[in-house]
């Protein structure tokens, strides 16, 4: 590697570990700071707060990386224009790309650990975090509660358009994995009821496949008249053609943003099957957490020009600049959320408008500065 290079991504980098380091560590202590009383409270030992605590990490690792870059950038940049080194660099005809080469070779580096980051380690990242909560929960639970009422959703409910079955389920225990209260309705191609399950319990068979119902009754209505023409109760009866899959069932309806990747691309995959107009929700979350991969480059597309750019100031004045440029980002990134929710965008070009409208800026200020 040339020593220009060397000199440029030693100077960024060490910039970069820094931040990096102190903003990690801040948000560490503020998220154990919040959540540690109600650990304790739960029962958790300490290893079970420092699993937690770790686990959490790579979370926030994703999180911060761009606010890093940026910061890191603008000041480690803009110390070596404050001292005139770039300027002496650009009057021996050193282009600005050539000076920053290395810090654009790194940034296509972070595209990729962010991607990395986003797609696998954060998933996995936050739902261990979810499962070891949950795990406490139960734990404590179990002290005091009957066993089918341990770690319970309730007022569970699956609308299984494809093949035309919707389930309601008053209560469904994580603990035993099994569901409470069941009414499973199938419906012909006019969303017409034919017949209807009631059972007490019902649980999925994994070994076998399908759904068990238990100590239930099995209605069927005429569609037309809505009339029932036939009933009959049951002890056990096997549903061998029920393939809903129960851990589906309890994200169905959550919310975007309490769901990791890998739970987003199960809820977009039923709803575009479905058809279901909810689909554009949750594949703009879906699409937006991909499009941040994106993020490092687009940082440095702008940071660079902002950071040499005007007179040479204290560096720290270049860092002072990230707020506003970061209210632009945030302001593009409602935007883009409003109309991708709303279907006038796809939303993966709505995922992007953010990073476009930085680029934007970005490609603005170098021709500034050229």
């Amino acid at each position: 590697m040339p020593l220009l290079d060397r000199y440029v991504l030693r100077e960024w980098l060490g910039i970069l570990g820094l931040v990096l380091a102190a903003t990690l560590g801040l948000l560490v202590m503020h998220a154990l700071y919040e959540d540690l009383e109600d650990l304790l409270a739960l029962g958790a030992n300490a290893s079970e707060v420092l699993a937690y605590s770790l686990v959490k990490i790579p979370g926030f690792v994703a999180t911060l990386l761009p606010l890093c870059l940026l910061v890191s950038v603008l000041y480690a940049l803009g110390k070596l224009h404050h001292g005139s080194e770039i300027t002496a660099m650009r009057a021996a005809g050193v282009g600005l790309f050539r000076i920053t080469r290395s810090v654009w070779v790194a940034g296509v580096f972070f595209c990729g650990v962010v991607w990395f980051l986003n797609a696998t380690v954060v998933p996995w990242s936050f739902e261990e975090s979810r499962r070891i909560w949950e795990v406490l929960q139960v734990r404590q639970e179990l002290q005091g509660k009957a066993p089918d009422r341990v770690g319970s959703r309730v007022a569970v409910t699956f609308d299984n358009t494809a093949q035309g079955r919707l389930w309601f389920i008053n209560r469904y225990s994580q603990f035993t994995k099994r569901a409470y209260g069941v009414s499973v309705s199938e419906l012909d191609s006019q969303r017409r009821e034919v017949t209807r399950w009631l059972a007490r319990e019902a649980w999925q068979d994994l070994k076998k496949g399908g759904w068990v119902l238990r100590d239930g009754r099995e209605v069927q209505f005429d569609p037309r008249s809505g009339e029932v023409v036939r009933t009959e109760a049951f002890r056990e009866l096997a549903m061998s053609n029920f393939n809903e899959d129960a851990g589906l069932m309890q994200i169905y309806d959550a919310k975007p943003d309490s769901l990791s990747l890998f739970e987003l691309g199960r809820v977009v995959e039923h709803y575009r099957a479905s058809g279901s107009p909810k689909t554009q929700v949750y594949a703009l979350r879906y699409a937006s957490i991909l499009a941040e991969c994106l993020m490092p480059l687009v940082i440095i597309a702008f940071a660079v020009p902002f950071a040499v750019a005007g007179v040479r100031v204290n560096p720290a004045v270049g860092v002072s600049k990230a707020l506003g440029l970061f209210v632009v980002y945030f302001v593009a990134l409602r935007l883009g959320m409003v109309f991708g929710g709303r279907g006038y965008v796809s939303p993966a070009l709505a995922a992007l408008l953010p990073h476009l409208a930085l680029l934007g800026a970005g490609g603005v200020a170098w021709v500034r500065v050229r």
